[in-house]
């Protein structure tokens, strides 16, 4: 069931009549957007609903007896137990015809004829958000960071909850189980808040990522042909708007629907375009997954403890593992290499220029900022390749060194795609120390229903394009 669709409008529209009818207790309630969350995921494909119970009841068991646990050795044993399971999963449906497609590789490159057989898997929307969460609740208890729950009921509705399931905010258990144990209703501006964030995200997917970014996106990178630099800087920066459009457009679906219901789920986006350095970056994108990668990834090996050399080691790890997450290709381990390496240089400059009082006065911040933000859309070439070799052909068309260009962009694509992005760039520049919500609430009530309204007469006039979601694949 997608956001974009007029059957999730209906299916909210009865949770929320659910979950503020008057003659239910909360018990009830619970149990009501716990069987709406099944619901909403069976949608996609019934049958992986019990898997999705599977992994509920595994950490939800393996919590309680890490926490009984007396010996060390015995709760190493079942915190890796956990991560047999979770990752045992996620390696089989999202990475097994990966794993056997390069064994095959392998054996042919020492001369070993093998046909792997064809899995046909198919990957269970949402399994690397909803393994990550119940992943994280059992690391917690292990580190000592909180004792099991004691509602089986309220942490089946934390792995589960709708708004977030398939793609996001990966929430932890300590900051939603203890919204769980009192009726959760919001307040008239709550509500209304709730309302805007959702009309915000569905303006960012179905009118800028699906109708404005993704058509030239797509016309750039499905050709098979070379690239040249117009046509490869247009179809990227176009990706670059897609891309943030569609997963800031799902997590602030996902918060503003989650606000409808009296819950809170935490920032997933804070206006990375106006990053200022590739730590910054990641302080500002995907912040739900990079503050996962550094809790349970790189502190755990290291962080930066053990010297410099070890740092950047730990550092280039996380961000190929966090690239490999994202697919079973390698090209999102390059793009994950890609950030590991702007981490390390960035490390590495610091260290011998950050002492300059230049960059850190308006000119320096900008040129900094602008040259994060070449790199990133750099990097996301790879991440929207198919291959390795288009990823290339792509990198090689921007930087010029394609001498034949076999796309040609249109001026009005281009100029959309300029303009698109220009404003994009100054929003988030306008709020990058601040939050929507305080420029918002600054605004006269009659501008904010003048952009409202035309943020919703633009979404009509858009709809029934009923794209996926570009994080659903991950």
């Amino acid at each position: 069931m997608l956001f974009n669709s007029y059957t999730f409008l209906i299916f909210l529209v009865c949770v929320l009549a659910l979950h503020y009818a008057p003659f239910f207790s909360w018990r009830i309630k619970k149990f009501n957007l716990l069987w709406a969350s099944y619901l909403f995921y069976a949608a996609w494909n019934p049958p992986f609903v019990l898997l999705l119970m599977f992994s509920t009841v595994v950490d939800w068991t393996l919590g309680r007896k890490l926490y009984e646990a007396k010996s060390k050795a015995k709760r190493r044993s079942l915190l890796i137990a956990s991560l047999c399971v979770n990752l045992g999963m996620l390696s089989y449906f999202k990475y097994g015809g990966f794993i056997l497609e390069n064994f095959e590789l392998l054996m042919s490159v020492m001369g070993v004829s093998y046909n792997a057989p064809d899995m046909n898997i198919i990957l269970p929307v949402g399994i690397s958000f909803y393994t990550f969460q119940t992943l994280s609740y059992t690391m917690d208890i292990y580190f000592k960071k909180m004792k099991p729950w004691n509602s089986f009921i309220d942490y089946a509705m934390y792995v589960t909850f709708f708004p977030q399931l398939v793609a996001g905010p990966i929430v932890r258990a300590a900051d939603f189980l203890p919204q769980c144990v009192k009726e959760r209703k919001a307040s008239a501006q709550q509500f209304f808040w709730g309302v805007v964030l959702t009309i915000l995200g569905m303006f960012q997917k179905i009118v800028l990522a699906d109708s404005l970014f993704a058509p030239v996106a797509d016309k750039v990178y499905q050709t098979s042909g070379l690239v040249g630099f117009t046509a490869g800087w247009i179809g990227s920066l176009a990706f670059t708007g897609q891309i943030f459009c569609d997963f800031a457009g799902y997590s602030t679906t996902a918060i503003g629907v989650a606000m409808m219901l009296g819950f809170a789920l935490p920032d997933n986006f804070r206006f990375p375009y106006a990053a200022i350095g590739f730590s910054d970056f990641w302080r500002r994108w995907h912040i739900s997954l990079s503050t996962w990668l550094r809790d349970y990834l790189y502190i755990p090996l290291g962080g930066n403890r053990s010297g410099r050399v070890r740092t950047y080691v730990n550092l280039m790890l996380t961000m190929l593992i966090g690239g490999l997450w994202h697919g079973a290709a390698w090209t999102f381990v390059i793009w994950g290499g890609l950030h590991g390496l702007y981490l390390v240089i960035e490390r590495g400059l610091k260290r011998l220029f950050g002492h300059i009082s230049f960059w850190k006065k308006r000119l320096g911040q900008t040129l900094l900022g602008s040259a994060t933000f070449v790199c990133v859309v750099l990097a996301w070439v790879f991440f929207r390749a198919t291959s390795f070799n288009q990823g290339l052909n792509m990198a090689s068309g921007m930087f010029g060194i394609n001498m034949t260009d076999k796309v040609t962009v249109d001026s009005d694509d281009i100029a959309k795609v300029l303009i698109a992005m220009g404003v994009i760039i100054c929003a988030h520049i306008w709020l990058r120390a601040s939050t929507l919500e305080d420029k918002l609430s600054s605004m006269p009530r009659w501008i904010m229903s003048l952009v409202l309204s035309f943020m919703l007469f633009a979404i009509y006039l858009n709809g029934g394009n009923d794209r996926a979601f570009i994080y659903f694949q991950f």
